[in-house]
């Protein structure tokens, strides 16, 4: 092989190899699926402030979103009917916001009737722990803390895949 090709094909591969390290580097301090969620304090927007091990010992639903992000905006229905109908019994549902301004995350949810406790992460720890580097992002807890699946995008979450998904990711009856 003439060795303009083989320089070629040597910069294509390590180019390559560069992106899809690049892409699948995550968030500073983040939790891999398969771990235990850290502490964390966390600032109520339309529930008192709360830390995450206080909803150990039931599973758990987290939506990271932000009040300016389409795709949150489009999935948000959907966890509230979620809540409305398992949260407390079978699971919890709760939402961080990565808004800067608090003001406008608690409009949003006052405009959108959300009645999950919602919280906001003005700091980035949540954000960084959670592996939030896109939005929306729902994470799956089981009862112990640990993170047993991380979705990016907008679903349907009250959708008959989406709880199959669900009950068969924490291993509950829907």
């Amino acid at each position: 092989m003439p060795v303009h090709l083989q320089t070629a094909r040597f910069v294509s591969g390590l180019l390559l190899a560069v992106t899809c390290q690049w892409s699948l580097a995550g968030t500073p301090g983040e939790v891999a699926v398969g771990s235990v969620l850290r502490e964390a304090s966390m600032q109520g927007i339309s529930a008192p402030s709360r830390r995450l091990s206080d909803f150990r010992g039931k599973p758990l639903v987290i939506n990271v979103w932000a009040s300016w992000c389409s795709p949150c905006r489009q999935e948000m229905g959907s966890l509230e009917r979620l809540s409305r109908r398992f949260g407390g019994k079978q699971l919890n549902v709760i939402g961080i916001s990565t808004d800067d301004y608090r003001d406008r995350a608690q409009a949003f949810v006052q405009q959108s009737n959300i009645t999950f406790s919602n919280f906001i992460d003005h700091e980035l720890f949540l954000e960084n722990m959670l592996g939030a580097n896109r939005l929306p992002l729902t994470l799956l807890i089981d009862a112990q803390g640990r993170v047993q699946g991380k979705y990016y995008g907008a679903q349907e979450w009250d959708s008959p895949q989406s709880l199959a998904l669900i009950a068969k990711t924490l291993k509950i009856a829907l």
